[in-house]
Protein backbone atom coordinates (compact mmCIF):
# COMPACT_ATOMS: atom_id res chain seq x y z
CA UNK A 1 0.00 0.00 0.00
CA UNK A 2 0.93 3.59 -0.88
CA UNK A 3 -0.35 6.25 1.43
CA UNK A 4 -0.82 9.41 -0.34
CA UNK A 5 -1.57 13.09 1.76
CA UNK A 6 -2.85 15.79 -0.38
CA UNK A 7 -3.54 19.07 1.17
CA UNK A 8 -5.43 21.72 -0.02
CA UNK A 9 -4.01 25.59 -0.85
CA UNK A 10 -1.88 26.56 1.48
CA UNK A 11 -1.99 30.52 2.41
CA UNK A 12 0.59 32.26 3.19
CA UNK A 13 2.67 32.32 6.64
CA UNK A 14 -0.05 30.77 8.95
CA UNK A 15 -0.80 28.01 6.41
CA UNK A 16 3.09 27.43 5.91
CA UNK A 17 4.00 27.59 9.64
CA UNK A 18 1.36 25.01 10.61
CA UNK A 19 2.86 23.01 7.84
CA UNK A 20 6.38 23.57 9.51
CA UNK A 21 4.87 22.66 12.92
CA UNK A 22 3.13 19.44 12.41
CA UNK A 23 3.99 18.06 9.47
CA UNK A 24 6.70 15.75 10.09
CA UNK A 25 4.51 14.33 13.21
CA UNK A 26 1.56 13.74 11.36
CA UNK A 27 3.26 11.99 8.17
CA UNK A 28 4.97 9.75 11.22
CA UNK A 29 1.15 9.12 12.75
CA UNK A 30 -0.41 8.34 9.59
CA UNK A 31 2.09 6.45 8.28
CA UNK A 32 1.70 8.73 5.09
CA UNK A 33 4.69 7.48 2.13
CA UNK A 34 4.05 10.77 -0.12
CA UNK A 35 2.91 14.53 0.53
CA UNK A 36 1.26 16.93 -2.39
CA UNK A 37 0.48 20.32 -1.34
CA UNK A 38 -1.01 23.70 -3.42
CA UNK A 39 1.42 26.46 -2.74
CA UNK A 40 0.24 28.86 -5.47
CA UNK A 41 -1.03 31.35 -2.30
CA UNK A 42 2.27 30.03 0.03
CA UNK A 43 3.65 33.65 -0.37
CA UNK A 44 1.78 36.37 0.87
CA UNK A 45 -1.62 34.86 -0.46
CA UNK A 46 -0.60 34.83 -3.96
CA UNK A 47 2.72 32.94 -5.57
CA UNK A 48 5.51 31.21 -4.50
CA UNK A 49 8.52 32.52 -3.69
CA UNK A 50 11.81 30.18 -3.71
CA UNK A 51 12.23 31.00 0.64
CA UNK A 52 9.14 29.80 1.35
CA UNK A 53 9.25 26.66 -1.70
CA UNK A 54 12.17 25.77 0.59
CA UNK A 55 10.33 26.00 3.94
CA UNK A 56 7.39 24.08 2.48
CA UNK A 57 10.09 21.20 0.90
CA UNK A 58 12.13 20.83 4.32
CA UNK A 59 8.40 20.49 6.30
CA UNK A 60 8.06 17.32 4.06
CA UNK A 61 6.86 17.69 0.90
CA UNK A 62 7.54 15.89 -1.64
CA UNK A 63 5.60 17.83 -4.44
CA UNK A 64 4.15 21.61 -4.98
CA UNK A 65 1.49 22.12 -7.09
CA UNK A 66 -0.74 25.54 -8.22
CA UNK A 67 -2.71 27.60 -10.18
CA UNK A 68 -3.52 30.46 -11.90
CA UNK A 69 -1.79 33.06 -8.86
CA UNK A 70 1.70 31.06 -9.08
CA UNK A 71 2.24 34.07 -11.63
CA UNK A 72 1.64 36.94 -9.12
CA UNK A 73 5.13 37.02 -7.49
CA UNK A 74 7.71 38.98 -9.93
CA UNK A 75 10.36 35.67 -9.25
CA UNK A 76 8.55 33.28 -10.23
CA UNK A 77 11.12 31.90 -12.93
CA UNK A 78 13.41 31.44 -10.49
CA UNK A 79 11.10 29.24 -8.23
CA UNK A 80 10.78 26.68 -11.17
CA UNK A 81 14.62 26.97 -11.90
CA UNK A 82 16.11 26.33 -8.38
CA UNK A 83 12.53 23.73 -7.54
CA UNK A 84 12.14 21.08 -9.93
CA UNK A 85 9.16 19.45 -8.45
CA UNK A 86 7.20 23.23 -8.26
CA UNK A 87 4.42 22.24 -10.56
CA UNK A 88 2.49 25.26 -12.88
CA UNK A 89 -0.95 23.56 -14.82
CA UNK A 90 0.07 22.04 -17.90
CA UNK A 91 -2.69 23.30 -20.24
CA UNK A 92 -1.21 27.08 -20.16
CA UNK A 93 -0.40 27.43 -23.47
CA UNK A 94 3.45 26.59 -24.71
CA UNK A 95 6.26 28.36 -24.22
CA UNK A 96 5.53 28.42 -20.44
CA UNK A 97 8.10 28.47 -17.88
CA UNK A 98 8.08 25.54 -15.09
CA UNK A 99 7.10 21.83 -15.77
CA UNK A 100 3.07 21.08 -16.15
CA UNK A 101 3.85 17.24 -14.44
CA UNK A 102 6.55 15.40 -12.87
CA UNK A 103 8.01 11.94 -12.38
CA UNK A 104 8.66 12.01 -8.59
CA UNK A 105 11.33 9.03 -7.09
CA UNK A 106 9.97 8.02 -3.84
CA UNK A 107 12.05 5.51 -2.19
CA UNK A 108 11.85 2.78 -5.11
CA UNK A 109 8.75 3.94 -6.77
CA UNK A 110 8.04 6.36 -9.08
CA UNK A 111 5.07 8.79 -8.48
CA UNK A 112 3.62 10.71 -11.31
CA UNK A 113 2.23 13.97 -10.31
CA UNK A 114 0.20 16.42 -12.66
CA UNK A 115 -1.10 20.06 -12.44
CA UNK A 116 -4.21 21.23 -14.40
CA UNK A 117 -6.15 23.64 -14.39
CA UNK A 118 -9.77 24.84 -15.03
CA UNK A 119 -11.53 26.89 -17.81
CA UNK A 120 -14.94 27.73 -16.23
CA UNK A 121 -14.36 31.23 -15.12
CA UNK A 122 -11.20 31.37 -15.67
CA UNK A 123 -8.34 32.03 -17.78
CA UNK A 124 -9.59 30.61 -21.70
CA UNK A 125 -6.27 28.23 -21.90
CA UNK A 126 -6.01 24.99 -23.49
CA UNK A 127 -8.34 21.97 -22.72
CA UNK A 128 -7.49 20.30 -19.19
CA UNK A 129 -9.27 17.05 -21.24
CA UNK A 130 -7.15 16.73 -24.07
CA UNK A 131 -3.69 18.18 -22.11
CA UNK A 132 -4.41 14.98 -19.16
CA UNK A 133 -4.89 12.84 -22.22
CA UNK A 134 -1.65 13.35 -23.99
CA UNK A 135 0.35 13.80 -20.38
CA UNK A 136 -1.34 10.23 -19.99
CA UNK A 137 0.24 8.79 -23.02
CA UNK A 138 3.71 10.05 -21.67
CA UNK A 139 3.60 8.87 -18.31
CA UNK A 140 1.25 5.38 -18.18
CA UNK A 141 4.40 3.03 -19.00
CA UNK A 142 6.83 4.82 -16.57
CA UNK A 143 4.23 4.47 -13.25
CA UNK A 144 1.42 3.32 -12.28
CA UNK A 145 0.91 5.94 -9.89
CA UNK A 146 -1.18 9.14 -10.81
CA UNK A 147 -1.60 11.73 -8.75
CA UNK A 148 -3.80 14.97 -10.64
CA UNK A 149 -3.96 18.42 -8.84
CA UNK A 150 -6.87 19.81 -10.82
CA UNK A 151 -7.03 23.88 -9.76
CA UNK A 152 -10.54 24.60 -11.11
CA UNK A 153 -13.78 27.01 -9.96
CA UNK A 154 -16.93 25.04 -10.38
CA UNK A 155 -17.61 21.61 -9.22
CA UNK A 156 -19.45 20.85 -12.51
CA UNK A 157 -15.71 21.18 -14.31
CA UNK A 158 -14.35 18.74 -11.59
CA UNK A 159 -16.82 15.98 -11.44
CA UNK A 160 -16.50 16.19 -15.47
CA UNK A 161 -12.55 15.88 -15.24
CA UNK A 162 -13.11 12.87 -12.95
CA UNK A 163 -14.86 10.38 -14.50
CA UNK A 164 -12.67 11.56 -17.97
CA UNK A 165 -9.60 10.25 -15.81
CA UNK A 166 -11.38 7.31 -13.87
CA UNK A 167 -9.11 4.22 -14.29
CA UNK A 168 -6.12 6.48 -15.52
CA UNK A 169 -5.26 8.78 -12.24
CA UNK A 170 -4.77 7.12 -9.32
CA UNK A 171 -6.23 9.61 -7.05
CA UNK A 172 -7.78 12.91 -8.70
CA UNK A 173 -7.94 16.30 -6.11
CA UNK A 174 -9.83 19.82 -6.60
CA UNK A 175 -8.22 22.35 -5.36
CA UNK A 176 -9.13 26.54 -5.70
CA UNK A 177 -12.02 27.32 -3.87
CA UNK A 178 -10.52 26.90 -0.42
CA UNK A 179 -13.41 24.96 0.92
CA UNK A 180 -13.28 21.11 1.28
CA UNK A 181 -15.64 18.80 0.01
CA UNK A 182 -17.71 16.09 1.50
CA UNK A 183 -17.34 13.70 -2.08
CA UNK A 184 -14.66 11.31 -1.15
CA UNK A 185 -15.18 8.10 -3.29
CA UNK A 186 -13.19 6.19 -5.68
CA UNK A 187 -15.31 6.21 -9.18
CA UNK A 188 -15.66 2.31 -10.98
CA UNK A 189 -12.50 2.53 -12.53
CA UNK A 190 -10.27 3.20 -9.27
CA UNK A 191 -9.55 6.32 -9.51
CA UNK A 192 -10.04 8.17 -6.00
CA UNK A 193 -11.70 11.32 -6.17
CA UNK A 194 -12.73 14.54 -4.28
CA UNK A 195 -14.22 17.94 -5.55
CA UNK A 196 -11.71 20.48 -2.96
CA UNK A 197 -9.38 19.85 -0.77
CA UNK A 198 -9.92 22.82 0.98
CA UNK A 199 -7.14 25.07 2.25
CA UNK A 200 -4.41 25.35 4.76
CA UNK A 201 -5.08 28.43 6.34
CA UNK A 202 -7.44 30.09 9.15
CA UNK A 203 -10.71 28.85 9.69
CA UNK A 204 -11.97 32.53 11.60
CA UNK A 205 -11.39 34.04 8.08
CA UNK A 206 -12.97 34.40 4.49
CA UNK A 207 -11.22 32.18 2.34
CA UNK A 208 -8.16 32.38 4.50
CA UNK A 209 -8.46 36.16 4.49
CA UNK A 210 -9.05 38.75 7.35
CA UNK A 211 -13.00 38.87 7.54
CA UNK A 212 -13.51 42.47 7.99
CA UNK A 213 -11.47 43.36 4.37
CA UNK A 214 -13.59 40.46 2.61
CA UNK A 215 -16.46 42.44 4.09
CA UNK A 216 -15.45 46.05 3.31
CA UNK A 217 -15.31 44.98 0.01
CA UNK A 218 -18.74 43.21 -0.54
CA UNK A 219 -20.51 45.85 1.26
CA UNK A 220 -19.19 48.38 -0.50
CA UNK A 221 -18.15 47.17 -4.02
CA UNK A 222 -15.22 49.31 -3.81
CA UNK A 223 -11.48 47.79 -4.69
CA UNK A 224 -9.52 46.66 -0.69
CA UNK A 225 -6.25 45.44 -0.04
CA UNK A 226 -6.90 41.98 1.44
CA UNK A 227 -4.81 40.86 4.21
CA UNK A 228 -4.10 37.27 5.39
CA UNK A 229 -5.94 35.65 8.67
CA UNK A 230 -4.06 33.80 11.13
CA UNK A 231 -6.82 32.73 13.53
CA UNK A 232 -7.57 28.52 13.98
CA UNK A 233 -5.43 27.60 11.21
CA UNK A 234 -6.44 24.40 9.84
CA UNK A 235 -4.63 21.92 7.74
CA UNK A 236 -7.41 20.15 4.81
CA UNK A 237 -6.96 17.78 2.23
CA UNK A 238 -7.40 14.01 1.78
CA UNK A 239 -5.29 10.71 2.25
CA UNK A 240 -5.69 8.54 -0.32
CA UNK A 241 -4.42 4.83 0.01
CA UNK A 242 -3.17 3.39 -3.21
CA UNK A 243 -2.15 -0.32 -4.65
CA UNK A 244 1.31 0.63 -6.28
CA UNK A 245 1.26 -2.64 -8.59
CA UNK A 246 -1.99 -1.44 -10.36
CA UNK A 247 -2.13 2.46 -9.42
CA UNK A 248 -5.69 1.59 -7.94
CA UNK A 249 -7.46 3.82 -5.20
CA UNK A 250 -8.16 1.57 -2.35
CA UNK A 251 -9.11 3.56 0.17
CA UNK A 252 -10.20 7.55 0.45
CA UNK A 253 -10.62 9.75 2.95
CA UNK A 254 -10.43 14.05 4.28
CA UNK A 255 -8.37 14.75 6.32
CA UNK A 256 -8.52 17.74 8.85
CA UNK A 257 -5.59 18.84 11.76
CA UNK A 258 -6.56 21.90 13.58
CA UNK A 259 -4.16 22.28 16.61
CA UNK A 260 -6.12 22.51 19.85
Amino acid sequence: MFRVLALGDIMGRPGRNLMKDSLGDIIKQRNINFVVANGENASGGAGLVPKNAAELFDAGVDVITSGNHIWNQKNYEETFEEFPDVLRPANYPEPCPGPGYVIHRKSSLKVGVINLQGRVFMDPIDCPFAVFDKVYDEIKDITPIILLDFHAEVTSEKVALGWHVDGRASFMFGTHTHIPTADTRILPGGTAYITDLGMCGATDSVIGMKRESILRKFKSQRPHRFEIAGERVVLSGAVCDIDPATGSAIAIERFEYLPE
